[in-house]
């Protein structure tokens, strides 16, 4: 038996019993801590962390909700749980969880109703010019692809990234409202805590765990269920080298220190199965300020591959998963602006061929592809890609410049999404598609709802979403 997973036979008397013990303390544990709590079941938290908040913390705060909650229709735009669906169908990577998607847009604007019941705030007002949270405190932003094409041919699209009243990033306050949410509810909280073991029967219930607690292991018996809500494994290299090497080219990890997999692990030593580990969201944010969406996007053949004007989470998987990391933003002196996070242009000429030598791009390349975008630009039209018409200009205005968005000097923020293989209530699943009795999980421990393709928010998203699940699952096994 792996040193992870313990007999329960060896178990002389536990130090501690509760009904549901939630694993971490990020978004998805808060969410997991306050539903079990409030259902009525004694509830306790493990954080080994000297306080909560987690990776959530860290983010911009973005939570995606949409299907026409109050601040849609506070904004003045129109949404529907099934436009929502068909776009995250569509957008969220191949072989979606389609019930859990489905769940998660028909349940959508409760869950809007909860945050705001415990207390998270939204200002009514939409912000214009950011993907993402945006810098003032508005409260509604557009945070995926769902205007570009092919997606907007699919859904009528609406802006679904639901920020927190605060300036800049949202997450610290998300986390702080969650917390101070748990410590008014039943549930207890044990930072500096780390689950280090499973206790588990021969026939694969998970009773309990073993866990270090300032130093000295106790073992704890949880009636109802564990939950697993550790995070991701972004911060494990070998981990990475064996699902998704190319997240170690990204010059930023979007993690705190416990998304190092020990969770997923945990999960696994238990019998579960995993789905979607070489999935990860890569940000490559180029494009903020939105002007520069009207630049040309080429590779190291000097050719497009993207629409400019999409979600720069596309972007940045398009950059490094498809084209190696090699990626330049072609820019004329016209809508010439500096991004938000790039200091120097790459290269600057008096024209094409002068850039695509500084560039060192295979001869005639930029010129071939500027000739086609320019042509097509001058009426207003991308045949290629199909960018927006506001966002198509020719880039005849010399000098031109080039934005180095290769790996070595962009920004490329990076996170899993793969993980321990869940059912809609947050009960992990063996290979065979059964449940290991006793044991749930949500958030990035999971593979949730984005298994390949981002858009923000969806993460913070379906970890609360499903977190909740969870709970209501681990409470409804003491009866």
């Amino acid at each position: 038996m792996s040193s992870i997973i313990r007999d329960p036979s060896t178990v002389s008397s536990w130090d501690e019993e509760v009904d549901v013990l939630v694993v971490g303390l990020g978004a998805a544990g808060a969410a997991a801590a306050l539903e079990a709590s409030a259902c009525g079941a004694e509830t306790l938290v493990l954080e080994r962390a000297g306080g909560g908040g987690g990776t959530s913390a860290m983010s911009g705060g973005v939570l995606y909700l949409g299907g026409g909650t109050g601040l849609q229709k506070a904004c003045g735009f129109e949404d529907s749980a099934e436009e929502m669906f068909k776009f995250l169908m569509a957008s969220v990577g191949p072989c979606p969880d389609e019930a859990k998607i489905r769940l998660y847009c028909d349940g959508s604007v409760d869950h809007y109703d909860w945050l705001i019941a415990q207390g998270v705030p939204f200002k009514q007002t939409y912000y214009h010019g950011t993907s993402g949270e945006p810098p003032t405190d508005d409260g509604l932003v557009w945070s995926g692809a769902e205007r570009a094409h092919p997606f907007c041919e699919i859904a009528t699209p609406a802006p679904r990234g639901h920020v927190p009243q605060i300036e800049y990033q949202g997450g610290p306050l998300l986390m702080k409202v969650l917390c101070e949410a748990v410590d008014a509810s039943t549930a207890r909280v044990s930072t500096d805590s780390r689950c280090v073991a499973l206790y588990q029967e021969p026939d694969g219930h998970v009773l309990g765990v073993a866990a270090e607690i300032f130093g000295e292991e106790k073992k704890i018996r949880a009636r109802g269920g564990v939950i697993i809500t550790t995070g991701g494994f972004v911060l494990n290299d070998e981990m990475l080298d064996q699902h998704a090497p190319l997240a170690r080219q990204c010059s930023m990890r979007v993690a705190a220190t416990g998304d190092d997999g020990s969770g997923i692990r945990l999960g696994m030593a238990a019998g579960a199965d995993t789905l979607h580990m070489d999935a990860i969201s890569i940000s490559m944010p180029i494009t903020q300020p939105w002007g520069l969406k009207r630049g040309v996007m080429v590779n190291a053949q000097g050719q497009r591959f993207t629409p400019e004007d999409t979600y720069y989470g596309r972007l940045g998987e398009a950059a490094l998963l498809h084209n190696g990391g090699r990626a330049w933003l072609i820019v004329d002196d016209e809508i010439f602006e500096k991004p938000e996070y790039m200091d120097e242009v790459a290269a600057v000429g008096e024209s094409f061929a002068e850039l695509e030598k500084e560039l060192a791009l295979p001869p005639g390349s930029l010129e071939a592809t500027m000739s086609v975008y320019n042509r097509h630009a001058a009426d207003g039209q991308d045949p290629v890609f199909r960018k927006r018409e506001e966002y198509i200009k020719p880039l005849d205005r010399p000098p031109y410049g080039a934005f180095d968005c290769t790996t070595e000097k962009g920004l490329y923020a990076v996170f899993t999404l793969g993980g321990l293989r869940s059912d809609v209530d947050g009960r992990i699943l063996d290979p065979e598609g059964d449940p290991i009795p006793g044991l749930y999980g949500a958030g990035r421990s999971t593979s949730g709802l984005a298994v390949g393709s981002y858009s923000s928010g969806l993460s913070l998203g379906d970890g609360i979403f499903f977190g909740r699940r969870a709970a209501r699952a681990a409470v409804a096994a003491l009866r």
